[in-house]
């Protein structure tokens, strides 16, 4: 395998930006509305990952698990918020409970995938650590923040069904458990979607930049198969703890729905 990668210099990002104005351009002729999203968001990504790009330099030569460990925190925060930012509905301690299951879920799995599947020695290597941690939030996100906006969307349109199942003796968990399950199930489509199709369909980009870099197209498969499964795992996880909190904050100390209101996310 051929081990250099070939370098990107500021005219290819120049000339990659021209298919997101093109898209822009695409949207404002269809008056789809949606330009400033897509440069907004464009611009966002230029910058973020630029300065990522930067502030990792120091930390992989470091190697420090302190400051190792205060941009992992930095990444779960930033993660959790956005979770919560994406949902249209809302609740007291929502946030802390999205936080919970973001950061247990991408800790607890990610530490037995750097320690057991992967071996990396310290757990804190950086460049194995960041990048997989990276990769777990980003799609747990997705799935904690899918899950939570459809549990909170059926809790308020089947309101009256809930206090109805409540009313004639059943227990908060029976009146609710519908709601538990349609939404974990949503929340756990687009991670399932892509392991169907992955290897025929598309080539993810842990293995694609594997790849890229020279690496041996077999190893990268594993690597990817590995990630792939760590993020179903976490995904599910974290689902099910921010879910489950979710579904405790339902009720009141008298088994009565609260009153939900709108998220950063909702146009309520």
């Amino acid at each position: 395998m051929n081990d250099s990668t070939l370098p990107i210099g500021a005219t290819g990002v120049l000339l990659a930006a021209a298919l997101i104005i093109a898209n822009a351009g695409l949207s404002l002729a269809l008056s789809l509305n949606l330009e400033r999203s897509i440069l907004m968001a464009a611009v966002r990504s230029l910058v973020q990952l630029t300065l990522i790009g930067y502030v990792l330099v120091p930390i992989f030569a470091w190697r420090s698990p302190w400051m190792i460990g205060l941009v992992a925190l930095a990444m779960i925060l930033m993660a959790s918020r956005e979770s919560v930012g994406r949902v249209k509905r809302t609740y007291p301690g929502i946030f802390r409970h999205a936080f919970l299951g973001v950061s247990t879920s991408a800790l607890v799995v990610g530490l037995y995938g750097l320690l057991f599947v992967i071996g990396a020695r310290p757990w804190y290597e950086p460049r194995y650590l960041v990048p997989l941690l990276g990769m777990l939030l980003g799609n747990t996100l997705t799935g904690v923040s899918l899950g939570l906006d459809r549990f909170l969307e059926i809790a308020d349109e089947e309101r009256d069904r809930i206090e109805g199942l409540l009313a004639v003796g059943a227990t908060p968990w029976q009146s609710s458990r519908f709601a538990v399950q349609r939404s974990l199930s949503a929340g756990m489509t687009p991670i399932l979607n892509t392991m169907s199709v992955v290897g025929l369909v598309s080539l993810p980009g842990m293995m694609t930049g594997q790849i890229l870099a020279g690496n041996n197209p077999a190893l990268a498969s594993r690597y990817q198969i590995v990630i792939l499964f760590m993020i179903s795992s976490t995904t599910a996880l974290g689902m099910m703890i921010a879910v489950g909190l979710a579904y405790r904050s339902m009720f009141d100390d008298e088994a009565r729905l609260v009153v939900l209101g709108p998220g950063r996310g909702g146009s309520e």
